[in-house]
């Protein structure tokens, strides 16, 4: 069973075959695929699926907390499942490739309080940018 799966399990989401094949979608790792992309994922394994079913099951997720909505590229909002540990994203500048990273210490952490200028901060996003192996060999 997914993580994804196993965490919507323990809720108690109503598990209908339209969300577990959403859910199925999404499962693994450095998961961030458009509506789009889910949508054609989806009907590939359930035909019958309809687009509003996809968009309001991801918007659920996104409001429970299951899944985080990125925005990698200033355009298409991607899902990441993998919203249970802090991470950031390496993304490739020519193919749009989208990779979770994990580097070490705290970016909260990093920012003293000279540079907060009175704010509570409570997240931090950064994108690390340049190119993968398969763009970097063309």
């Amino acid at each position: 069973m997914s993580d994804l799966r196993d965490r919507l399990r323990r809720r108690g989401w109503r598990m209908t075959a339209q969300r577990r094949v959403v859910a199925e979608v999404l499962d693994g790792e450095h998961v961030h695929l458009t509506a789009d992309e889910v949508l054609a994922r989806a009907a590939a394994r359930l035909p019958e699926i309809s687009r509003a079913t996809v968009y309001n099951t991801l918007g659920e997720l996104v409001s429970l907390g299951e899944v985080s909505e990125v925005t990698t590229d200033g355009r298409a909002k991607r899902y990441d499942p993998n919203a249970h540990r802090p991470h950031q994203h390496l993304v490739c500048s020519d193919c749009g490739a989208v990779r979770d990273v994990h580097p070490g210490g705290d970016p909260l952490a990093d920012l003293p309080d000279s540079e907060r200028f009175g704010f509570l901060v409570s997240e931090v996003e950064m994108t690390y940018r340049g190119r993968c192996p398969d763009c970097a060999r063309r």
